[in-house]
């Protein structure tokens, strides 16, 4: 006989509630997944190093042009979820987001550093930013010295996808004059 599970799946709200109330604790890493609180991959010495890279780079790079945000909320409410990516560029605002966490519209670009959780950022994190209308996020595979750009999206895909290696060149849409390369944002 067969059993079957009963999962009760969680709004936003509830789920920053359940951070404010400390019922989640602030260093647990979990994300909101269509309703469901997902237990995130620690982060490893390389993953950490790449993040770190693409926030010296952004910052320096952009000054005032964008908020560098990074491993910080992202709100997908279509999706009910709630992301940290490792980094997002995000239009500037006078108050950096203290009225509430940025959303899809808000975003220049999303950057997902994969290493043990390829699986999950291509399979599952993908294809909720294109339902969510994510313009532009870039998968760093730091592993396989890779950066594969996913733009403008459609329905849970991206229409423009391309996989650049070490020599790669690439540019965020929103700012076209910000040359990097592949090895800028890998080391």
């Amino acid at each position: 006989m067969a059993v079957e599970l009963k999962r009760r799946r969680f709004t936003i709200e509830e789920y920053q509630r359940m951070g404010e109330a400390a019922i989640l604790d602030e260093d647990e890493r979990v994300e909101l997944i269509e309703g469901e609180i997902v237990e995130m991959t620690p982060i490893g010495p390389p993953h950490a190093s790449v993040v770190a890279r693409l926030v010296a780079l952004f910052a320096a790079r952009l000054g005032d042009r964008a908020i560098v945000w990074p491993q910080n909320p992202l709100v997908l409410r279509r999706q009910t979820s709630q992301f940290q990516p490792d980094l997002a560029l995000l239009r500037p605002r006078p108050d950096f987001y203290a009225g509430r966490h940025p959303e899809p519209a808000d975003a220049f670009l999303v950057i997902e550093v994969m290493d043990s959780s390829v699986a999950r950022d291509r399979r599952v994190k993908l294809p909720i930013y294109a339902r969510g209308r994510v313009g532009e996020m870039w998968l760093a595979h730091a592993e396989a010295a890779t950066v594969e750009v996913c733009r403008h999206p459609i329905s849970s895909d991206y229409r423009d996808r391309r996989v650049l290696d070490r020599s790669g060149s690439l540019a965020p849409l929103a700012f076209p004059d910000l040359a990097l390369t592949v090895a800028d944002i890998l080391g």
